[in-house]
């Protein structure tokens, strides 16, 4: 079952009966969402992804690191016959506060998309494993109407073959009449087992989704009612599939990654501004020149400035390739909106034509 499929594939859910040990597509698509690896895989990525996100904050927020320094040094000089050691020990503290990175800012900024991609891209694998359950639930079910098909189709060949039979013993059928009918009894038996065989291969497709060993998708009743498709306009769904598919909102923020990550190329010729400071603590036991302690205290705060000057055009290039990109998400936009809005009328006149179907076998 594709996309275009599973409009009908839902409304005819609404119409099963409720036999004992039986579930319903819902049933078994919640249990797909805990079992099915594909689905784990897109979730964890989901919150790696977010994760990620929030790394992208960390250039517009303070940073502090703390450094400890130990050394021992002993003089034995034979020139001067003396023998002297001493020591230091040290610890600083420095911080620093981003007040002008325009890069950083643009960073941040990609880490919020960043995780609305993250979002969307789940959306997008949960809509492919209901697609993917509907297609195994529904194929479980139509395979076991083909065998109970067939099982039918045997029971009259059969018949028709012990008529035969009877027919051959009294003089009124010839034995090619009773060939024949053995010919069909004998094709329809291999199809009732390939119809058997096709119904345990579906069913085991629809164990390994779910992770049930007893997977069993509820019946149709019969008959099917199923409503007509509201609003009857075909432009007004692929509206509606425009605003709300994950696929059209992925490429969209796949552009807005891109115009931000044009900013920060272009950022790499604006200056830069930091709030500074650090705190040293120094004992010294003597030193080469005096054998008296002392020890220091230096804090100093400061503003660190940097302007670039010139990096070889590699900020030039490095814009020029970004708004490349930039028009690369464009199309992607555009070729993401044109996939949704046929994918969307091919759905909406499938369901049509199956209404139909549907409509005329009852007649």
């Amino acid at each position: 079952m594709n996309l275009r499929q599973l409009p009908l594939a839902l409304a005819l859910t609404a119409a099963f009966v409720l036999p004992a040990q039986a579930q319903s597509l819902v049933e078994l698509y919640d249990a797909a969402r805990g079992f099915d690896a594909s689905y784990q895989s897109a979730k964890s990525l989901y919150e790696a992804n977010l994760s990620k996100a929030e790394q992208a904050k960390a250039g517009l927020l303070p940073s502090a690191n703390l450094g400890l320094g130990v050394n021992r040094t002993n003089i034995d000089s034979d020139i001067e016959s003396f023998e002297r050691s001493y020591g230091n020990q040290s610890a600083t503290l420095s911080a620093s506060q981003p007040l002008y990175r325009p890069a950083n800012v643009a960073t941040a900024a990609q880490g919020i998309k960043s995780a609305e991609v993250a979002l969307a891209q789940l959306q997008t694998a949960d809509q492919d494993l209901i697609v993917r359950v509907s297609q195994a639930y529904f194929d479980v079910l139509t395979a076991g109407d083909s065998l109970n098909f067939v099982k039918a189709q045997k029971s009259a060949v059969s018949e028709q073959l012990a008529s035969a039979k009877r027919n051959f013993e009294v003089g009124t059928a010839t034995i090619t009449d009773t060939r024949e009918a053995q010919a069909r009894y004998d094709l329809v038996l291999a199809q009732e087992i390939a119809a058997e065989n096709d119904l345990r291969v579906k069913k085991v497709a629809l164990d390994q989704l779910t992770g049930k060993t007893d997977a069993a998708p509820k019946p149709l009743a019969v008959p099917v009612v199923i409503a007509p498709v509201a609003p009857a306009d075909v432009t007004r769904w692929v509206a509606q599939s425009e605003a709300m598919s994950p696929a059209i909102r992925q490429a969209q923020l796949g552009l807005e990654v891109a115009q931000l990550e044009t900013q920060k190329a272009q950022a790499g010729n604006k200056p830069t501004l930091d709030l500074t400071g650090s705190y040293n603590i120094s004992k010294n036991n003597g030193s080469s020149s005096s054998p008296l302690d002392y020890r220091s205290n230096v804090a100093q705060v400061g503003l660190s400035f940097n302007l670039p000057l010139f990096a070889g055009y590699a900020i030039q290039n490095r814009i020029k390739e970004t708004l490349s990109l930039e028009d690369k998400a464009r199309s992607d936009v555009e070729a993401a909106k044109r996939g949704v809005a046929q994918a969307t009328r091919t759905a909406y006149f499938g369901v049509e034509s199956g209404l139909g179907q549907v409509k005329a076998l009852e007649a």
